[in-house]
Formats: C-alpha cells, structure tokens, sequence
C-alpha cells in the first residue's frame, strides 16, 4: 500500500523541507490507485489520528459532500468504527428500560445488521447521553467499553456474546464523574482497558479471547484518556495517563517502565485527550492543569520532563496534532492554538474553527497528507492546512445537526468521526451518517 510516512503526518523531522513535504503529499493525496482502508478503533488503524487514504477529494463541492445513508441512533458520544464492510457505534436507551446498545450497520447501505442491549443505570453519571469510548475491532471481534463499567467482547460478524465483566461488580470500579470513557486497546493477545478499580486495579488486562485476567496495575485515579502502544527503545510500551501520574507500562506483565508524576486537580481529574508521541517526544495535554512535554530515551524504557505548566495550554476533548515541531489544539474555551513544542510557546490563536461562542471548545483533528480534517461540535467538518504562518481554510461544510442531549445549555456534535474507505461517518443524538469524501474520477 503506498501510505504517506506517519513522519510526514504528525511529525516532519526538522531536516525535511516544507516544500519537499508539501509535494509529496499533494502526489499522494491525488493518487486513487491505492486500496482503502477501514478504520477499526479511536484514531483509526494505528490510534494515531492519520487518514492515509488516497484518491480522496482536494476541496469540498459547492453543493456539499454526498450523503449515502442515514440510520436512526440513540444518544451517545462514542465515535463509529469501521471493518470489514461493517460500522460499529453504541447509544443508550432511556426507556422504557434503561439499557446501552452496540450496533451494527452494513457499511455500504447503513442497514441494520444486529444489535446487543443490556441494562444500565445510568445514576451518577453527568451528562447522561449515552456510552462514551468507541468501540475497538479486532480479528472479527468487536470490544465495547459503556460509561459504567460494562465490557463486552462480540462476534462482529453477529453480535454473539463471547465473552462479558462487569467491571464495577468485579473490580469495584467507580467511574469517573463523566463514565467510562477510554476505548479499549488491543494489544497481542492482550486487551487493556482503563477501569479504575479496586485494589491495585486502575488499568487491566485481559485475554482478548476469552476475557480471563492477565495483570492489573496502578492504584491511581482514573481518568478519561485512551491507553496507546508504542514501540521505543526495543521494547513494547503501553502508554497510560491517569489521574496521578503518565506512565509506560510493560504489556506483557502490566510491571511499570517508568512513571512521571502528573497530579491532575480536582476530586474528577479531566484527562480526555489522548497521549501524542512524535519521534522521541510525548505530549499529554489536560482541560485545566496545563500540559507536559516529555522525552523519552531510547536506549532503555525511561523519560524525563522537557517543560511543563500548570495552567495553558489546555485542551477539553481534542487530541493535540503535531506537525513541523508544532502543535496544533483547541483550547478550553475555543481558542485554537499553534503552539512551538520545543519551548511551549504560543506561536498563534485563531476562533475560525471553533466559533465565537464560549463553549465552543472541541475539534476533532486528523491530518491527511499536507492538509487537516477538522470536524468541530457544531457538526461542521472543515478541511484547511495548519502551519505556523497561520490557519487556512480551504473547505467548509455543515455535516450533522448538533444535538442537545450532550449538553443542556447548547447543542454539540462531541462525537469522534471515523474516515473509512474514502468516506466520513459521523453522529449525533439521533442518527449516524456515512458521506462521502473520494475525489472525482
């Protein structure tokens, strides 16, 4: 397959000319021979927010993006996945029983193909829209993760179950103020879910077959942050952000690499974007005590603090994008900002993306060759390119109604889109719907 290198998405070595970039990706973005591809977990294949997709469209049509399906949903803010021909998203249903559901739909017609419920009681848990981690797709197998604890292994091909926990039973897992929110991560034979439990139990392995336990590890707080795997100085790593502390963790036994103290303020700790590694660097950004950048070495499993804050910059939902020795994020309150990584110093500000709203505080990132999708919580998805000269904006279109269940005071799309087989699948409270993106023929 002829993918664009991941250094060129999120992380252009100093020593690569911007035009050189420039050009290669514009060649591979134009090309339409490549295969598709799906996109079967948060962030997509590689949990690293890259489209690498060819053949797909440089600007938006006037008349808008082609919608092929539309399919009725109920409320949540987990984002679809997509494989093998099938899309997957869960919803919650308030009455008259309160249950969450994973669904499946046929990718190219939006038929429903089956749908798993069980009961949930939603009691405690703030802004109770519906399930909130994606779910994760491995090997014909669909793993789903709801707000209070409920996880569940299916077939994907029919929704059998093949396996279930309920987490807080089991471990005495209390979910955070805003439930459970961190996709599942498959990793070997291993899936590792954030859970929070009790004792020694914030982060768990299971068998990704049969759902015995394998290891559990940390006796922190939990947050909202989804774990990554990385492989740096010849090791396996799994990267995960707590209330307490980042830590790397060793996926075979759960034992710790290393551990940076990270004390998040609050009695319900926000960490909800993802850990960004770059090269050597790793970036975790929080919603209000500030962000650190670490560097990790590379001849033994080990990091230490490049800087760090304690109040901006911040980001609420967003997983920051790196790109030219930059970071690229929105802000608590809708300021999206260009930030130098070296030094932590805002380079610019800009409310295009965003709006002029308060709140308007989230947008979702995926770069794809030299330019960036941008989908923000008023529904609109938005295609420019993000450099440190400044933001521009190439296309702009209103995509999914925002929808108010999300949050009382105004409507939001909060959502993660999924960028598959040369489409956009997104949803709100009420319907999921697949457009298409691929360049005219």
């Amino acid at each position: 397959m002829n993918h664009t290198p991941a250094i060129f998405q999120r992380c252009p070595r100093d020593y690569l000319r911007a035009g050189l970039v420039a050009a290669v990706c514009t060649l591979l973005v134009a090309s339409s021979d490549a295969p598709a591809e799906d996109w079967p977990q948060w962030l997509g294949p590689r949990r690293d927010g890259v489209w690498r997709e060819t053949g797909i469209l440089l600007t938006f049509p006037a008349a808008g993006l082609k919608i092929r399906w539309r399919a009725r949903v109920g409320p949540g803010y987990s984002g679809p996945v997509v494989s093998e021909a099938r899309v997957f998203v869960t919803d919650r249903q308030p009455s008259p029983e309160e249950r969450e559901r994973v669904l499946c739909f046929a990718e190219e017609t939006g038929q429903p193909l089956w749908s798993y419920a069980y009961p949930c009681s939603y009691r405690g848990i703030g802004y109770r829209s519906g399930p909130r981690a994606a779910p994760t797709v491995h090997q014909g197998k669909v793993y789903a993760l709801g707000a209070t604890g409920h996880l569940c292994c299916l077939e994907a091909a029919t929704g059998k179950v093949i396996w279930k926990k309920d987490l807080a039973r089991e471990y005495a897992a209390k979910p955070p103020r805003w439930g459970m929110s961190a996709a599942p991560l498959v990793e070997g034979d291993l899936l590792i879910v954030c859970a929070g439990g009790e004792p020694d139990a914030c982060i768990l392995a299971f068998d990704k077959n049969t759902g015995a336990e394998r290891w559990k590890a940390l006796a922190d707080r939990p947050t909202y942050s989804a774990p990554i795997a990385i492989t740096f100085a010849e090791r396996r790593q799994v990267i995960v952000w707590t209330g307490d502390a980042v830590n790397s963790l060793d996926p075979r036994n759960g034992k710790s690499y290393w551990r940076i103290p990270y004390r998040l303020r609050g009695g319900a700790p926000i960490a909800v974007a993802t850990p960004v590694v770059c090269d050597d660097l790793l970036l975790v950004i929080s919603f209000e005590s500030g962000a650190k950048l670490l560097r990790l070495e590379r001849t033994k499993p080990a990091a230490a603090i490049i800087w760090e804050t304690k109040t901006a910059p911040t980001s609420l939902m967003g997983t920051p994008l790196f790109r030219d020795g930059h970071f690229y994020v929105a802000d608590n309150y809708g300021e999206f900002q260009c930030t130098e990584a070296a030094s932590g110093r805002l380079i610019w500000t800009t409310r295009k993306p965003t709006g002029e709203t308060k709140w308007g505080e989230t947008v979702h990132l995926t770069p794809h060759g030299d330019r960036v999708f941008l989908f923000n919580d008023r529904g609109q998805l938005i295609l420019g390119k993000l450099a440190r000269e400044g933001y521009r904006e190439i296309s702009r279109v209103s995509l999914i109604e925002p929808t108010i269940g999300a949050k009382e005071e105004r409507a939001v799309a909060w959502a993660h889109p999924a960028y598959a087989n040369k489409h956009v699948l997104v949803r709100n409270d009420k319907e999921l719907l697949r457009a298409s993106l691929a360049a005219e023929p």
